[in-house]
Parts: structure tokens; C-alpha cells; sequence
């Protein structure tokens, strides 16, 4: 590998909305993110299916079968 031209790599600080931080190695010394392994529904198990407005029920009115 070529000594120039190479971005340094070393450690960085990943912090979340919710507070929980990560220690990693990146060429980005700090980083914010708006999810996490700590409060990311799909990891969490508090994911919930959200039916805004009747969409099902209209999905459901407009492909129904018409006699």
C-alpha cells in the first residue's frame, strides 16, 4: 500500500439520539446516528405495524373481488 493518499484510521466515537455510545475504528473521528442496536424497533422487538388512514381496508375495497 502506497503511504500518501490513505485517510487515517483510528478510533471514533459513534453517539445515538438515545444516548447510548460506541467506541469503533473509522477514518470519521466522531459520529452521530439516529438508531442503534439499543433503540431500533427491529432489534428491540418493539416494532409495531402502524394502518394509517384505513390503508389495508381501502387496498382491500379497491382490489376486492366484484360480483
Amino acid at each position: 500500500m502506497k503511504k500518501e493518499g490513505h485517510p487515517e484510521y483510528g478510533d471514533a466515537a459513534v453517539t445515538c439520539v438515545c444516548g447510548a455510545t460506541y467506541n469503533i475504528r473509522s477514518t470519521v473521528k466522531k459520529m452521530h446516528v439516529t438508531a442503534c442496536s439499543a433503540c431500533h424497533p427491529a432489534y428491540t422487538g418493539r416494532a409495531t405495524m402502524l394502518d394509517t388512514a384505513g390503508r389495508v381496508e381501502q387496498f382491500r375495497r379497491k382490489y376486492a373481488k366484484k360480483a
